[in-house]
């Protein structure tokens, strides 16, 4: 018997369908205007890719198309409790498939990784070409997500993302190229499988704690803090970091040189914004590593990020912030997760 998987649709380019089949890059703009005719609903993903019936019983649930750029915190609060609720709704169910634009993906997924509380498999899948492009890679990671979520090898590991037959662990992959279809990499410590036509394979893990068993509910939180992101260069003054500060913001994550150096004016602003009672957590904007917790940055009141890219840092600073201001407390969550 066939094992149930649901599919939820959030838009992005796996279910978007170009103007021919020749444009693989620039369908974006004609998306943009009117994503009601150049995304199909999860139901029309599906109906595009019948072969995803041969694989499990897909059920399509409904939600809203959008292009990724402007799903946030409101969103994913949605995705959260339609999970939950699809669960609750549909007997026996093995896993869970989210279709997302590939520009935020990897922090949705983020994201979602630290607060669900559903025990069965999450799987988010994109693509780099949308649906009906020459050569498209939506048809088959669509395919290979379903059988990822349909797996019972995929339980216990958190949310998981599938591209190009790649399962990656949604703390540790990124995009990293704009058009190639192996953009998403998990880059130090690499994939956590792959699936090979129906051949769902695991090698390892990761070690810090994920979904379902995470200190975090947002069901009850309006809003995220305010947590920005700014981005060393040579010559940076500080002046983003005093916009950032004069906005209301409760952290920044400084997206350091590596392994965690600061041009001079940017260093006195964080400073300044450390002893203000801002929360700073120094990452890097080198792709991999881990950000040096030195004793220079411990002494000017910063936190480290610890291998953590900056967008996956602003998240958890932004959740751990939601539940206490303590330093001590951020530090031991960022240690955790």
């Amino acid at each position: 018997m066939r094992k149930k998987v649901a599919f939820i649709g959030t838009g992005g380019t796996i279910s978007s369908v170009g103007r021919g089949p020749l444009e693989i890059t620039d369908y974006a703009g004609a998306m943009a205007k009117a994503p009601e005719t150049y995304m199909l609903h999860a139901e029309g993903v599906l109906a595009a890719v019948p072969a995803v019936q041969e694989v499990a019983e897909v059920i399509p649930v409904a939600f809203r198309n959008m292009a990724s750029p402007a799903i946030y915190f409101d969103e994913w609060k949605e995705i959260a409790a339609l999970c939950q609720r699809t669960v609750e709704d549909i007997p026996d169910l093995a896993g869970i498939v989210i279709g997302h634009g590939t520009a935020t993906l990897e922090e949705t997924a983020y994201f979602l990784s630290l607060t669900l509380k559903v025990a069965i498999p999450v799987v988010i899948v994109g693509s780099q070409r949308a649906l009906n492009s020459l050569s498209s890679d939506a048809p088959l990671n669509l395919v290979s997500a379903i059988r990822v979520a349909a797996s019972p090898e995929s339980r216990g590991r958190g949310v998981l993302v599938l591209l190009n037959d790649e399962i990656q662990a949604a703390r540790e992959v990124t995009k990293t190229s704009t058009f190639r279809l192996q953009a998403f990499r998990s880059q130090e410590y690499g994939i956590l499988g792959c699936v090979d036509g129906d051949a769902v394979r695991y090698y390892r893990r990761t070690e810090r704690r994920h979904a379902p068993d995470t200190e975090f509910d947002v069901s009850g939180l309006a809003a995220l803090p305010r947590v920005d992101i700014c981005f060393s260069y040579a010559g940076a003054d500080g002046a983003a970091v005093r916009g950032f500060v004069a906005a209301g913001a409760r952290g920044i994550v400084s997206a350091g040189f590596a392994p965690g150096s600061l041009a001079p004016g940017e260093a006195e602003a964080l400073v300044a914004a450390a002893a203000a009672g801002v929360v700073v957590v120094q990452s890097t904007r080198a792709g991999s590593g881990a950000a040096l917790d030195s004793v220079q940055s411990r002494e000017r009141g910063f936190l480290t990020a610890d291998n953590l890219n900056p967008q996956k840092a602003r998240l958890l600073l932004a959740l751990a912030l939601s539940a206490t201001s303590d330093p001590t407390e951020i530090a031991r969550v960022f240690r955790d997760y």
